[in-house]
């Protein structure tokens, strides 16, 4: 796969820094993984496909100023977003120590004030509302629903990364729409 062409077709704008970013990134989490095994993938295809998993939703998501990543693990969706929304507030919610220190280290490097990362379980962060709440690979949508019940209200929009079986999760009383791509089920909780 060929990210920025994939993505330019698309038609998702993105910031002037974004590739360079995700190539340092990229570069550090070879690195890293070798020693700390950070995530499952290990070779540059799947991480360009984790990467355009995770960024695909800017084609469709409202303009947020705080956003809520639960589960970021080594860094998807929450740390890509990052790159792609710099006037977004994101927050990193990472209980393993090893993941943890490497989204610091990244943010660290390519110095990014708009991310902060918080090494714990969502349950034991202090209730605080975004606008947007994401999720990926982390569990189903009803456990998702209760573990954000902190940090949203009416307003928030919740973003959940999902395969097929989101169908199997959700019910006709939830007011959501599912964005389908090749290899994604998004679910998009909160709509007008």
């Amino acid at each position: 796969m060929d990210l920025k062409a994939t993505l330019s077709q698309e038609n998702i704008t993105l910031p002037d820094n974004f590739f360079y970013n995700v190539q340092k990134y990229k570069e550090h989490l070879f690195k890293w993984n070798k020693v700390h095994n950070l995530t499952g993938a290990k070779d540059e295809k799947t991480i360009d496909e984790f990467i355009y998993d995770a960024v695909f939703p800017i084609s469709f998501l409202p303009p947020a100023k705080t956003l809520l990543d639960i589960g970021t693990g080594a860094g998807f969706p929450g740390m890509i977003l990052a790159f792609a929304l710099p006037e977004t507030e994101i927050t990193l919610v990472e209980p393993i120590a090893k993941r943890a220190s490497f989204l610091q280290f990244i943010k660290a490097d390519l110095k990014l004030d708009n991310v902060r990362v918080v090494k714990k379980r969502v349950e034991q962060m202090d209730s605080e509302i975004f606008d947007i709440v994401t999720s990926r690979a982390v569990t189903d949508t009803q456990v998702l629903l209760d573990l954000s019940k902190n940090f949203r209200d009416a307003d928030s929009k919740l973003l959940f990364y999902k395969g097929q079986r989101v169908y199997d999760e959700v019910d006709a009383s939830l007011k959501h729409r599912v964005i389908k791509t090749k290899n994604r089920h998004y679910l998009l909780i909160g709509e007008d």
